[in-house]
């Protein structure tokens, strides 16, 4: 697979599904009232320390690669929810800890991209 795409769809994917799954473990549990919450407070510290994990190794990247990838990211999201969640289960879904989690999937990969970037040389 090519770096691109797995930065992309595979990293995208991978993290969408994550919450997914554990969203839907919460969905049965006394806490499913606000699942949205406790998902986006557990894994938005997950998330970033995933993304620092995975981009670190590569160097500095450009940050547009960054703003790319974490436009792809909340693409993925906006697709994949609404497919999964709002089609399959007829859910009215959208509320602000939605939004929230949309912007935050733009904004880790930028935020992991300036910080990893700072003060040294672009690769390439």
């Amino acid at each position: 697979m090519h770096p691109d795409l797995r930065d992309t769809a595979g990293l995208g994917t991978l993290l969408w599904l994550i919450g997914y799954l554990a969203s839907m473990a919460l969905f049965f549990s006394p806490l499913s009232y606000s699942l949205g919450w406790i998902i986006l407070v557990v894994f938005t510290p997950f998330t970033v320390w995933v993304t620092w994990w995975w981009f670190h190794p590569k160097g500095r990247l450009p940050l547009q690669y960054y703003a790319e990838v974490g436009a792809a990211w909340t693409l993925i999201a906006v697709v994949l929810d609404y497919l999964f969640i709002v089609l399959l289960f007829r859910a009215t879904y959208y509320a602000p800890d939605v939004f929230l989690y949309y912007v935050l999937m733009f904004l880790i990969p930028v935020g992991v991209g300036w910080y990893l970037g700072r003060g040294s040389v672009p690769a390439g």
